[in-house]
């Protein structure tokens, strides 16, 4: 088991790094968005390969972030259905979705995209549109995505052993931190209680 800990750690390294890594696209995108739109508006033109490059960029975000957002529990879950289990029901939830839905879904992705993917590399396929870019690197994201969502279902999958073993603390249990709006009305409302007591 603790071997299976030591890979599970390293799958969240990687996907941590690559799912923070993924959010400097995001900075990128806005800034090729306004770019264009600025161009568009001086200049009465448009590019496709500014809009395709757009949208290349939003998928790498949301493929790239999958793995991290399962990762920090973030995904959707039917909470009225789960939230009524114990931490160990609801590890055991999650192992049978992994196993059961999860990774089966993955692994059908993966094998249906793989075909994909070598054949747009192998045509060198590009955009229909003028000025379009090519295909194949966007579509490779498919796989890698998906590997990664792959790689951290096996790692939460190990982890909710590890804890009905009682290797571990609940994995899935989050420790609550402010958002900086949060964190200002708190200090906002301590300041009128501190005041109010004068």
């Amino acid at each position: 088991m603790t071997l299976l800990l030591k890979l599970s750690q390293l799958i969240d390294w990687l996907n941590e790094r690559v799912g923070k890594g993924a959010f400097w696209l995001v900075l990128i995108m806005t800034v090729i968005s306004a770019g264009n739109a600025t161009y568009r508006f001086i200049f009465n033109d448009s590019s496709n390969g500014l809009l395709e490059i757009q949208w290349y960029l939003f998928s790498a975000v949301f493929l790239l972030c999958a793995a991290y957002t399962l990762q920090k529990n973030e995904h959707v879950r039917i909470d009225v259905v789960s939230g009524h289990f114990s931490p160990r029901g609801q590890a055991v939830i999650d192992i049978i979705g992994s196993l059961f839905f999860l990774l089966p879904m993955v692994i059908t992705v993966l094998w249906l995209s793989l075909p994909l993917v070598a054949e747009s590399y192998r045509i060198n396929e590009y955009s229909a549109n003028a000025g379009g870019l090519i295909r194949w690197p966007v579509k490779l994201l498919l796989p890698i995505g998906f590997t990664l969502l792959a790689l951290q279902a096996i790692s939460e999958t190990i982890k909710r052993i590890a804890f009905l073993a009682g290797r571990i603390d609940d994995p899935s249990a989050k420790v609550k931190t402010l958002t900086p709006e949060e964190q200002l009305a708190a200090d906002l409302a301590a300041a009128a209680q501190a005041k109010e007591a004068k």
